[in-house]
């Protein structure tokens, strides 16, 4: 059986899903898995959050499916509890950290800085998210952080989209890449999940899994 982190790297891609409402929770996985990507991550920004997991949890089984702006231990339960495979946090917060491996589950922090990285390695953790990867420098900067870090893997975040995407792929130290370029505001306000599709079946031409 594969880990998560080698079906992230298959998958290359993590859809950010912000939900405003659990009855688009489904939907929007069915449109993602229409498009090929059958990966997503739903961010704890609204309240919405664990009862959206637990929906597609049941309904779509196969879908790689993890919980991001994980903030604290309490989300982090409730993330697990709803069905939650994988957590995802913008920041180090080594609270969060220690109870997620204390209970098996995978997260991937998020880093800016060297020294980060280094409260990452102690914890045994070598998959850090870089956000906001585009203001902090893009692809250029996470070379320079990768260099003295050898067994450190990136999930850049922030700022990538369509036109940038395949230079951050390409990098050989990424393992996938976050972002919400596929599940645009508008179409999720109007209900379009079809240009979820679109956008999805887009991406992973750039990515080159399709």
């Amino acid at each position: 059986m594969i880990t998560i982190f080698e079906a992230l790297e298959r998958v290359r891609v993590i859809p950010v899903v912000t939900l405003e409402r659990v009855e688009d929770a489904v939907p929007l996985a069915r449109a993602l898995i229409t498009g090929g990507i059958r990966c997503m991550e739903v961010t704890f920004r609204t309240l919405v959050a664990a009862e959206a997991i637990a929906a597609i949890r049941q309904e779509c089984a196969d879908v790689l499916l993890g919980a991001g702006t994980v903030l604290t231990v309490e989300q982090a339960q409730q993330a697990q509890a709803a069905g939650a495979q994988f957590m995802v946090s913008p920041g180090f917060n080594p609270r969060v950290v220690a109870h997620c491996l204390g209970h098996g589950v995978p997260i991937i922090p998020g880093i800016a800085s060297a020294t980060e990285i280094e409260r990452a390695l102690e914890f045994g953790i070598s998959v850090v998210k870089f956000f906001p990867a585009e203001l902090l420098g893009g692809t250029a900067m996470m070379s320079a952080l990768a260099r003295p870090y050898t067994a450190v893997r990136f999930v850049p975040t922030g700022g990538i989209h369509l036109n940038n995407l395949a230079e951050y792929v390409a990098h050989p130290r990424v393992l996938a890449c976050g972002g919400s370029w596929m599940v645009p505001a508008q179409s999720m306000a109007a209900g379009d999940f079809s240009q979820v599709t679109a956008l999805s079946q887009q991406t992973l031409q750039i990515v080159g899994v399709m």
